[in-house]
């Protein structure tokens, strides 16, 4: 073994060193992470983003370089925000008590930035620039903060309330739309926060993310992937509104709680990726026609 594989791989066993001494300094709130993912659903994905980034790292085995010089300098603004983060939950657990998933969010945020820190400890910069997505996806593992979770589903809500009135109006449905109250001819309906769609959005945004960097290679087709999510995910939802109105109008006000309002969510789901596929598609072959003798990095 040459003397570069030997430095090789000495840093990469502090790595997983400082990884394992980090996981088990947060112990808790990584636990109580999985909780929060096992009991609510808008979270439940979360348990796979590190299975994931992993996953991606390892797609790129044979392009990591041998022998990673540390960049310790860049490592010193993530330690320090690690710090700052902590300090931050501190004052805020001593001035007040913190709702569950504010505590989640400073504490997870934390602990993202010590582990990115130890990346820079640990590793080049050439391999940083190689896993900088995988370690970029970990920010999915931050749950919303309340106001900011209550701010996305607003905006959904919304969002979504406005385009089924469209689609109500284009139908020739008579309906008066009160804000997010809906006078149909016999019935009322209401799009609440759990109608907001905010759990298969952040999917359908995950999955652009994800499906950018594997598929596409210029940064202006990644972010228009990306982008198509918010207006395919207010038309998903404001398209599930309207057809559940439509079925408790012609059928019967019984229909709010039939199985395509409790748990027609996956296939309003499947209708909002046919578009992003096609998108991807289109993407794809625009930047293979563009540049026809190279293809697409991973």
């Amino acid at each position: 073994m040459s003397v570069d594989e030997v430095k090789s791989s000495a840093l990469l066993r502090k790595f997983f060193l400082a990884t394992a001494i980090l996981v088990f300094c947060f112990g808790k709130p990584l636990f109580d992470l999985l909780r929060l993912a096992a009991k609510d659903d808008l979270y439940s994905y979360i348990p796979l983003i590190p299975l994931i980034s992993v996953y991606l790292v390892w797609l790129q085995k044979k392009k990591l370089p041998s022998f990673p010089e540390p960049t310790r300098k860049l490592a010193m603004p993530f330690l320090t925000g690690g710090l700052v983060a902590i300090a931050v939950y501190w004052f805020a657990v001593r001035s007040a008590s913190p709702a569950n998933e504010d505590y989640l969010a400073l504490t997870i945020f934390a602990f993202l930035l010590f582990f990115t820190g130890a990346c820079c400890l640990f590793m080049g910069k050439e391999m940083l620039r190689a896993i900088t997505f995988p370690i970029v996806l970990l920010v999915f593992m931050i749950p919303f903060p309340e106001f900011m979770r209550h701010g996305i589903e607003t905006f959904l809500q919304h969002g979504s309330a406005a385009v089924a009135d469209g689609l109500f109006k284009l139908s020739g449905m008579p309906v008066y739309q009160d804000g997010l109250m809906f006078r149909l001819p016999g019935f009322n309906l209401e799009v609440a926060p759990e109608c907001s769609g905010i759990h298969s959005s952040l999917m359908l945004f995950i999955l652009s993310l994800l499906a950018g960097y594997l598929f596409l290679r210029k940064p202006w087709d990644r972010t228009m992937l990306t982008l198509a999510v918010i207006p395919l995910a207010l038309l998903r939802n404001g398209f599930r509104i309207f057809v559940i109105g439509q079925l408790c109008v012609r059928i019967g006000p019984e229909m709010i709680n039939s199985y395509i309002h409790r748990h027609g969510g996956p296939l309003f789901f499947i209708l909002a990726l046919l578009p992003l596929f096609l998108l991807l598609i289109f993407l794809r072959k625009s930047e293979r026609m563009k540049s026809p003798t190279q293809t697409s990095e991973i």
